[in-house]
Order: C-alpha cells, then sequence, then structure tokens
C-alpha cells in the first residue's frame, strides 16, 4: 500500500504536459513587431554587465582580463543555447525553458526550470535598477547614496546592502506601471533607448582604442605605490594582486566568469578591453566606471556623454528583464502550478497584470534591500542551473523512444509492438544493446545514467573549484579522487553513447552527443561553485520557497492532476509569448 502511494506521487512529478490543436492560442496581447523583440533583447543585452558590472569584475576579481572572463562566459551561452535550440525544434511552441520542460520530461523538472527563470527575471531587474540609482547618483556627485548613510543604515553586513535604495525602488515600481499598460507603449521606449545605447557604446569603443594604452595591462607595485599617492579621499585604491594581465590569477577569471555571466557577449567585451586600457584596472569605479575612464584620460565633456548613455541602456535593460518575468508566472499559474490569481488577464490591456504587478512588487524590494554584486551573483546561479536543466533534458530525450507529443499514449503502444518480447537488463546490453531504436528500458537507462552524470560532475566541479590547491601541489589523495570520478564519468558516458538515438527528424539537433550537452553542463555547475556561500545560501531559500509552493498547492491544482481525475477536461494552458 506504501509502496503504490509512493509510486503515485512519483509519477505525479514526472507527469508531462501534452501538446493540443489549440495551445498555440493565448490570451496575450501579440503586439510585438520583429524590430521590438530586437531591441527588446539588444537592450536587454546591453545594460548592466558593459556599464557598472565591468568596472566591480575588473577592480575586484580579474584586472584586465575580465576579456577573459567574458569568453568563458561565452562558451557557456554558446552551448547552452545549442540545448535551447534543439528544445525549440522539440517543442514548435512559442515558449521557455519552463513549457519546453513540462512537455518533454515532466513537472517536476518544468517547475524548477520556471521558477529559476523567475528568480533570474526579478533578479535581473533589482540589479539593473540598482544599477541605474548609482549610475545616476555617480553622475550627480554621489549626494544621494552619502545622503542615505548617514541617515539610514540597514548594519546587516554580508546580507543586505549599506543603505536602502529608495531611487531603485521607485523605479522598478514607475516601469512596473508602465508594462501594465502595455507592451506597446513600453516598445518605443525601448527602441528609442536602444538606439541611443548603440551609439555610445559605439563612440565608447572607438575613444577606448585611441587613448587606450598597452602600459594599463602591465601594471607593477610601483604603479600602484604611485597611484595610491595621488588618489584622493572619495575613492579607495581596488587590490593590485599580482599586477599585469592576470592580476588574480586564473582563480580570479573563474570568479569573474560566473559574474559576467550575468551579461552576455558581444560589445560588452569589446567596451570592457577599451575599459581596461584607458585606465588601470584599480583604479576603476564599480558604480560607473565608463563615464570616470573618460574623466582619468581628461576627456571631461565625453563623460556626460556616456553616463546619459548608461542611463538609456540600463533603462532598456531593465524593460528588458521586466517583460518576460510576469510571462513566465502567468504560464505557470496557468498551468495550476502557481497560485491561480496570477493568471488573471487585464480585459482592456491584455496583460497580466496581477503578474506584473506582483513580480514589480518584489523585484522592487530586492533593489531595495540587497547590494547590486549580491544580486548580480544571485542572478547567475538561477540562470546557471537552468541552463543546466536544460543540457540534462536534451541529453534524456534524445535516447527516448519516438513519440508524437499530441498521442502520446498511442505512440507508446505502437512502439512496444515493435519490439517483441519482453526487455532485461543485462551487462552485454549495456555497451552492446540488440535494438536499433530507443526502448522504455534504453530510455531508463539513459535517464539514471544521466542522473548519476549530473551528480559526479557536479561532484567534480566542487572538487576543482574547491581544492585547486592540493590538486595542483599534486596531493595523492586529491588526484586520486579526481582521476576516480573521470573514469566513472567516462565509463557511465559510454553507456549512453552506446544506446540507440531517437530518430525523430528535428530541425535542429545539438551535434556530438552526449558530450556537448555534458560539457554545457560541466562548464555551467564549476561556474556556480565559484559563488560565495552566501550566494548558495540565498539560493537555498528561494528554492525552499518554491518547492514549499509546489508540494503545498501546484501538486494538487496542477491541470494534469485536474485532467487525471477528469479525463474530459481539456487543457486551458497557455504558453509563454517571450524568452529572452
Amino acid at each position: 500500500m506504501l509502496w503504490q502511494a509512493l509510486r503515485r506521487f512519483g509519477q505525479k512529478l514526472v507527469r508531462r504536459r501534452t501538446l493540443e490543436p489549440g495551445m498555440a492560442e493565448t490570451r496575450l496581447a501579440r503586439c510585438l513587431s520583429t524590430l521590438d523583440l530586437v531591441a527588446l533583447g539588444v537592450g536587454s543585452t546591453l545594460g548592466a554587465g558593459v556599464y557598472v558590472l565591468a568596472g566591480e569584475v575588473a577592480k575586484d576579481k580579474a584586472g584586465p582580463s575580465i576579456v577573459i572572463c567574458f569568453l568563458v562566459a561565452a562558451l557557456s551561452s554558446v552551448l547552452a543555447g545549442l540545448c535551447y535550440a534543439e528544445f525549440g525544434a522539440r517543442v514548435p511552441r512559442s515558449g521557455s525553458a519552463y513549457l519546453y520542460s513540462y512537455v518533454t520530461v515532466g513537472e517536476l523538472w518544468a517547475f524548477t526550470t520556471g521558477w529559476n527563470l523567475i528568480l533570474s527575471y526579478i533578479i535581473g531587474t533589482a540589479s539593473v535598477a540598482r544599477a541605474w540609482s548609482s549610475a545616476f547618483d555617480n553622475l550627480i556627485g554621489n549626494h544621494i547614496s552619502q545622503a542615505l548613510q548617514g541617515s539610514i543604515s540597514l548594519h546587516v553586513p554580508q546580507v543586505l546592502a549599506e543603505y536602502p535604495d529608495f531611487f531603485a525602488l521607485g523605479l522598478v515600481l514607475l516601469l512596473t506601471g508602465l508594462l501594465a499598460l502595455g507592451a506597446s507603449e513600453s516598445a518605443l521606449v525601448t527602441k528609442v533607448f536602444t538606439v541611443m545605447n548603440l551609439l555610445v557604446l559605439g563612440f565608447v569603443i572607438v575613444s577606448g582604442f585611441i587613448k587606450g594604452n598597452l602600459q594599463n595591462w602591465k601594471l607593477t607595485k610601483e604603479n600602484y605605490k604611485s597611484a595610491g599617492e595621488r588618489v584622493n579621499g572619495t575613492y579607495s585604491l581596488g587590490p593590485l594582486g599580482s599586477g599585469g594581465f592576470m592580476p588574480f590569477g586564473f582563480e580570479g577569471i573563474l570568479r569573474g566568469a560566473a559574474t559576467c555571466f550575468y551579461a552576455f557577449v558581444g560589445f560588452d567585451c569589446i567596451a570592457t578591453t577599451a575599459l581596461t586600457l584607458m585606465m588601470p584596472y584599480y583604479q576603476l569605479q564599480p558604480e560607473s566606471p565608463l563615464p570616470e575612464a573618460f574623466l582619468y584620460i581628461g576627456w571631461a565633456p565625453a563623460r556626460y556623454i556616456v553616463a546619459i548613455g548608461s542611463l538609456c541602456a540600463l533603462s532598456t535593460s531593465l524593460l528588458g528583464s521586466m517583460f518576460p518575468m510576469p510571462r513566465v508566472i502567468y504560464a505557470m499559474a496557468e498551468d495550476g502550478l502557481l497560485f491561480r490569481v496570477l493568471a488573471r488577464i487585464h480585459p482592456g490591456t491584455h496583460t497580466p497584470v496581477v503578474a506584473t504587478v506582483t513580480s514589480g512588487i518584489i523585484a522592487a524590494f530586492m533593489a531595495f534591500l540587497f547590494e547590486l554584486s549580491d544580486l548580480v551573483d544571485l542572478m547567475s546561479i538561477g540562470t546557471l542551473l537552468a541552463y543546466s536543466l536544460v543540457a540534462i533534458c536534451v541529453l534524456i530525450l534524445r535516447y527516448q523512444p519516438d513519440q508524437e507529443m499530441k498521442n502520446g499514449e498511442d505512440e507508446v503502444e505502437l512502439q512496444e509492438e515493435k519490439i517483441p518480447g519482453a526487455e532485461k537488463l543485462t551487462l552485454q546490453g549495456l555497451f552492446c544493446p540488440l535494438n536499433s531504436i530507443p526502448t522504455p528500458l534504453s530510455g531508463q537507462v539513459v535517464y539514471v545514467c544521466s542522473s548519476l552524470l549530473a551528480l559526479l560532475l557536479t561532484v567534480l566541479g566542487l572538487v576543482l573549484a574547491q581544492w585547486p590547491i592540493p590538486l595542483l601541489s599534486g596531493d595523492p589523495v586529491w588526484i586520486s579522487v579526481v582521476v576516480l570520478l573521470l573514469m566513472l564519468i567516462t565509463g557511465i558516458t559510454g553507456v549512453i553513447w552506446r544506446q540507440p538515438q531517437s530518430s525523430t527528424p528535428l530541425h535542429f539537433k545539438v551535434p556530438a552527443l552526449p558530450l556537448l550537452p555534458l560539457l554545457s553542463l560541466f562548464v555551467n555547475v564549476y561556474l556556480m561553485m565559484q559563488m560565495t556561500a552566501g550566494t548558495w545560501a540565498r539560493f537555498g531559500v528561494w528554492m525552499l520557497i518554491g518547492f514549499a509552493i509546489y508540494f503545498g498547492y501546484g501538486i494538487q491544482h496542477s491541470l494534469e492532476e485536474v485532467r487525471s481525475d477528469h479525463p474530459p477536461l481539456k487543457s486551458r494552458a497557455q504558453t509563454v509569448d517571450l524568452e529572452l
């Protein structure tokens, strides 16, 4: 009896959504053109990463090698993009990784992925708002921060910010109201700001290479001492490290890459190259690095041009983070995994007004209470985990029996008819399977092996990230641990490689399976292991809240649960309209 109850409970966790003919319809307004979407994507990419975050990473974590940080982050982004492409080919509907996971691998995976996407968007909104506030404060002489530090202090070090940011709070609430009015109204603002942003970034790149000095990539202790004698009491120098191009070593590059994952690559990489050539990395001002760099090289008027451009860029990036946030919440609420009230649509604007206002308030208070650096790291860890889930899902799906999403049970029955006799798991069958097409047994083998690989790669990433010194010094115990892990990973990967793959035709398939998804998983996990204990603690709290909602509410109110109790009932679930 207990076993049957546990089995039913487990089946609920892996139940999948079925795609129905009318599922592509949505109650949300579809009013954005291709140009609007491009502007929204570019604007959300070129924001805090280049205008604010670059200063912090270059000053305290990586120095001039921040260029390599962005390239390492790019590797993770490219691998994740390949996995997303196959997911999209398997589920030809507009939507996010949440929808893809729900249709293909099950409800618990889908909730975890969606919950992490919500975290990414909320924290992304809060961090950009905090960056906007810092950039504006720096432009007017830091009067806001000085006044708040002197009058209001939170006094919770390592947990909350030094002072509450009322400006960032009000900014998020203002834009929340704009988004609640409709998508088309915010799209025009986004396009104007994106054009200004691109013009300013072009100016920064050209100016940086004109005034750049390679000596800033070869700094020594003498340069640092000389700069310390000239610095005034307003700013303090960052750490020197060992000087040169990689002042904080390979470890600093990895820590910087984990943070740089917050931003995408492209202009960010080029602009940060110009930035670290224009002035010494230890003199960068994290709150507003680019305007201060122009002040350093003697182009004071250009400082204001870049500052205004940064505010435009951060405004666009803020809208880009806020736009998809309520739509993921709306989709999960429509499916019953979050509270139904969050799926209400305003009859006039056709926007998810409750989800928009709720997520906006949460993001506003995040911006109000937490430091930018803490917000960025928390966002990165959530996004990296979501990317990891996508990679492992793609790996599992490629080796499952062929079946159509709309009529899965019939297809499974047809598949089983093609395979005579009952399957038995043997050692020979693991490495030399008899069937040339996937079977339920081979699919289960891949599922179990993929889960084991996820665990082993996590342990390997933890060992490499947290205990590099014993490994580099040749400690036999740690070397043996790494060799054992690599042998197990290689063996299990070999088992997956030998299993038959699905022959379902897709517009795109990830090449070099199972290696590329596993490489994506490892890179993501390794970057996650660079995060501090405080970031992991905050992330753990977020996940506990999410699982409390799912197991306390979602698992019983899921539309799939309702449909299992009332088979004729059709799903009302809608898709997410945009994934950036």
